[in-house]
């Protein structure tokens, strides 16, 4: 138990389901760890909660505060500037973790110094179909990875602090917004490092509306903006350029058919 993990979190606007994340945490199996919360300007209940859990845990819980929104890019940085751990681990304050999240990947890299991340596959609840799936994710990622979709479900990772401290953390400008997780994994790459997925689901997360609306014009485009700033700097051939393309024309697809699609076809 003497390696303890530093668990970042922004927050915002999470009032209905932060207590379930942050619970979820206590429940861990392995206990050594400790909580830096940001809440990112929240206007509901959000930060009156994550002081409630300083005031009963004071050893195990940092909470910070931006005065106005600022966006998870930069609500990361924060909290990364009060880790002093070796292992960092991500968590959504709107998801749960399972209760040997902590205990299998803490050890996983351990037995594997050569890994930077490990990440865990997820069990997905879809609100619009009420089914409950396991997401799959490819074990072994490389460079090639992210041509075909994410290398890593990003809040449900493990690090190395060294990780961050070499990439210089999350880059926070207009062009990562809701982006900032592939940004990151297109310069994890491109420094040669590696991570792997553990073969098992250790997170649960939630595909609801407030996921839905958070797709928006504004977040297609950056995905754009990004994947042809990554596709550039791993050298990826120019006939894989139409995939990025394909996305930014997801702008055309109402909310409506969005919906449609997690309905009938997320599983």
């Amino acid at each position: 138990m003497e390696d303890k993990i530093s668990v970042i979190m922004g927050c915002y606007n999470c009032e209905k389901t932060l207590r379930k994340a942050i619970d979820s945490i206590i429940a861990q199996t392995y206990e050594n760890w400790i909580m830096i919360c940001c809440d990112d300007g929240s206007t509901d209940g959000t930060y009156g909660i994550l002081n409630e859990y300083k005031e009963k845990y004071p050893d195990k819980f940092i909470v910070l505060k931006n005065e106005e929104n600022k966006k998870l890019a930069y609500t990361l940085n924060k909290c990364l500037e009060y880790v002093e751990t070796e292992f960092v681990a991500r968590m959504d304050a709107d998801d749960e973790a399972l209760p040997q999240r902590f205990e299998k990947q803490l050890k996983f890299l351990k037995d594997h110094p050569e890994l930077m991340v490990c990440g865990t596959r997820r069990f997905v609840f879809n609100e619009f179909s009420g089914r409950e799936y396991v997401s799959q994710i490819e074990l072994k990622p490389d460079k090639f990875t992210l041509h075909r979709g994410a290398p890593f479900f990003h809040p449900t990772i493990m690090c190395r602090r060294e990780m961050y401290d070499v990439l210089g953390g999350y880059r926070d400008i207009k062009s990562t917004v809701r982006c900032e997780d592939r940004d990151l994994w297109f310069r994890f790459f491109a420094k040669g490092f590696e991570g792997e997925n553990l073969d098992e689901p250790l997170y649960r997360m939630r595909e609801d509306r407030a996921l839905i609306n958070r797709i928006t014009p504004g977040s297609r485009l950056s995905r754009f903006k990004t994947d042809l700033r990554g596709y550039r700097l791993l050298k990826y051939p120019l006939s894989w350029y139409w995939k990025p393309v394909f996305h930014l024309a997801k702008i055309l697809v109402p909310n409506p058919l969005v919906i449609m699609y997690y309905k009938f076809f997320r599983h």
